[in-house]
């Protein structure tokens, strides 16, 4: 089937290249980086192309949403080397990471169901700093008398947050050094803080460790956060986000489809 294909009508660069809005000079590039089986040539040594090489563009373009270019270039050079099932294993590659990253989106959306996706949590009575004088929170020192206690609204000291979270002390603090939770030191004190965005980035923290993921995986998500000025904007990030994933899947099935098609034209 191949060889008729190739010895069919023949095609110039810019047959291929009309139809999709590129130049012969990408056409050129694709051939190059075998994404196009190589082309044949006339007597004077111009490029010919046939509907295998028009059917090999199809699928590589339809590659392209769903995989990325790097990951459909190296499908589409496998295929035209005979190696499928290379061609196999780097299509499962982008299905596992699409999949991992449902799972991502699916841990930050509970972890935000948990926190009940408030902007500006708080924790429960007692826990909060207050800012006149008087008794601190248990597990705490005392400040030294005419030392000047925190006077940020909602903000907290470390050990009442851990009580908050049911974790010790030494884990905020490893949370700390990681980035995830910046909190400001007392001027007089010289204990650590905890504002509200502090609380609300250790209790997601905390969610999503729960759910299995390192602190080098929250990083980037905490920084989202933080970029988005607060959960509640998060909320329309992680919609975008969940379209992104769904056009992502359908763009592998129209990508498959046309990948099975060329390979049954290969023969």
């Amino acid at each position: 089937m191949e060889r008729n294909l190739q010895s069919a009508k023949r095609l110039r660069p810019v047959d291929l290249a009309r139809g999709h809005g590129l130049s012969t000079q990408a056409i050129r590039n694709y051939e190059a980086a075998g994404i196009l089986p190589p082309a044949g040539r006339t007597p004077h040594g111009y490029r010919t192309y046939t509907p295998l090489h028009a059917a090999a563009l199809r699928v590589f373009l339809a590659l392209l949403p769903g995989h990325g270019h790097p990951t459909a270039t190296s499908i589409m050079r496998a295929v035209n080397q005979g190696m499928t099932d290379q061609a196999f294993h780097l299509i499962d590659g982008s299905h596992a990471q699409l999949l991992d990253d449902r799972r991502t989106l699916q841990a930050v959306e509970n972890a935000l169901h948990d926190l009940g996706v408030i902007a500006t949590p708080a924790l429960s009575p007692g826990s909060v700093a207050t800012p006149a004088p008087g008794p601190t929170p248990a597990a705490h020192p005392t400040p030294t008398p005419g030392s000047a206690v925190v006077s940020w609204p909602g903000a907290t000291f470390i050990g009442p947050l851990a009580g908050e979270l049911g974790i010790r002390p030494a884990t905020l603090r490893k949370w700390e050094r990681a980035g995830l939770v910046r909190p400001r030191r007392d001027p007089r004190t010289g204990y650590r803080v905890y504002d509200e965005t502090d609380v609300r980035d250790a209790r997601l923290t905390h969610q999503l460790r729960r759910g299995g993921y390192l602190l080098e995986q929250i990083a980037p998500l905490i920084a989202q956060v933080r970029a988005a000025g607060g959960l509640e904007l998060l909320e329309a990030a992680l919609c975008d986000w969940r379209d992104r994933l769904a056009d992502r899947g359908r763009a592998m099935l129209t990508g498959a489809a046309e990948l099975e098609a060329y390979l049954r034209e290969r023969g």
